[in-house]
């Protein structure tokens, strides 16, 4: 009797997991998932209504009793009065540290000794302001830190605590927690063992096959399915745009970096190949499964620090057109959704066509953004699991050419600067290194060559 219960139970559980996992390997939607994004959209709402409301009521309440005692102290709501310092800056900065344009000064009669300056203290009052606008809130550790949302997001995790605010807020957040742990949690856990298990079969019998041109197929095919179930365990929902400019031939694709899951969301619409370092642990194990069937260039520690190397590996691979593109991320960590930092000049020197590619994540459903300071990769997979969805708008951009005297630089910050317009990203100079080493001396040189030079030009 209980074994023909269990039966019952688990039958249409495995044909709806069965389905599930049919749909998402031929990246078809059932407009399930669009349905759930809308219902979360108008839960989300509801909450902000109801978090607003009793807000105002306990201020009002605080009002009241300090009317009546006609003491106390002004209490503010932190979470309603602080806006987000990552997607919003506390303060605006003038661009005194940068290299500006001197208009000509009026004439001034030539000192008699040479080479004389004369000091004006108030010449150093912008560098002392930009110090300590630094000091408050500086451009480049604001970028590694979780996105400030705007409302609640039903999430503990994030820098808003409302669950206890209303009997409702506390029902809502209550039968959320068990939806997220015990329904959806599981079922994300087991539909992406199943694409990683996929990926180590189907590539190890792709790489068996003899003839090139049907591996390579087969290949990219067992590719698109592998992300394709991945991300399908995120609850992930991804809206392409411009589908014109999808990159067709080998090159490189190039996109700002927010997440790991970056790879997993693009490769559903395209197959690519992926350059890094090798890596231990579930990673190793996606690496040197897709390693045995498809051309990607995987470096040891050692290696990866020889950019010679790394040019020659990438000259090779360029150069056969029948190979995929490589998708590459040059600002070479994750920034946090906000921002576009600097890209690194490597895979821009190196030649052929650049595909850009903007990815913009929905911070309302769960914060993408990896946190490799704090959170280690598994760490971040739970967090993933546990969130809503992943939400996010991925943008193909037109093709991209290294025009003649262009230096590399010159055209990665071209590249960067489209991209960052296109993600409605804000586009930084500083590079996303600067999170884990200190700053170089020679841009305190360039610093202090710019100051004597102002002070030079005020006093001729």
């Amino acid at each position: 009797m209980i074994s023909a219960i269990l039966d019952l139970f688990w039958i249409p559980i495995g044909g709806f997991l069965s389905f599930l996992i049919f749909i998402s390997a031929i990246n078809k939607s059932i407009g399930v998932r669009k349905a759930y994004v809308n219902l979360l959209l108008r839960i989300f709402e509801y909450g902000r209504v109801s978090i607003e409301t009793a807000s105002k009521e306990n201020h009002l309440s605080v009002r009241t009793t300090k009317t009546d005692n006609k003491q106390g102290v002004q209490l503010v709501d932190d979470a309603d009065s602080k806006e987000g310092t990552n997607g919003a800056t506390l303060i605006t900065r003038d661009a005194v540290l940068l290299p500006q344009a001197q208009e000509p000064a009026p004439e001034k009669p030539v000192s008699s000794k040479k080479d004389e300056i004369n000091f004006d203290f108030e010449k150093c009052l912008d560098y002392v302001k930009s110090g300590v606008e630094a000091i408050i809130e500086d451009d480049v550790t604001s970028r590694f830190e979780a996105e400030e949302l705007k409302s609640w997001n039903m999430l503990t995790r994030t820098n808003r605590h409302y669950e206890f605010i209303s009997w409702k807020i506390t029902s809502i957040w209550v039968f959320g927690f068990f939806i997220r742990y015990v329904i959806l949690m599981p079922l994300r856990v087991l539909v992406c063992f199943v694409g990683v298990l996929f990926a180590v079969l189907s590539n190890s019998i792709v790489a068996c096959l003899p003839f090139r041109f049907l591996r390579l197929s087969l290949a990219s095919l067992s590719f698109k399915i592998t992300f394709r179930l991945i991300s399908t365990s995120m609850s992930s929902f991804i809206k392409f745009h411009n589908k014109q400019y999808k990159p067709t031939v080998s090159g490189f694709c190039v996109a700002n970096h927010t997440s790991p899951l970056d790879v997993a969301i693009l490769s559903t619409d395209c197959t690519y190949s992926l350059i890094g370092q090798r890596h231990g642990g579930f990673l190793g194990v996606l690496q040197r499964a897709l390693a045995r069937a498809s051309p990607h260039i995987w470096f040891e520690r050692g290696e990866a620090k020889d950019r010679h190397l790394v040019a020659e590996r990438l000259k090779q691979h360029v150069s056969d057109p029948n190979n995929p593109p490589i998708l590459i991320f040059p600002e070479g960590t994750c920034i946090n959704n906000t921002s576009v930092m600097q890209f690194k000049k490597g895979s821009f020197e190196v030649g052929g066509v650049i595909y850009p590619v903007a990815i913009k994540y929905d911070p309302r459903f769960g914060d993408a953004f990896w946190n490799s300071a704090k959170y280690s990769m598994m760490q971040y997979l739970y967090m993933m699991m546990t969130s809503w969805a992943i939400v996010c708008d991925v943008w193909y951009l037109p093709p991209m050419y290294r025009q003649d005297g262009e230096s590399a630089i010159d055209f990665a910050n071209r590249v960067k600067s489209v991209i960052a317009k296109q993600g409605g990203l804000i586009d930084l100079v500083w590079d996303g290194q600067l999170k884990r080493m200190k700053p170089k001396k020679e841009w305190r040189e360039i610093q202090q060559v710019e100051f004597a030079n102002r002070l030079k030009s005020d006093s001729t």
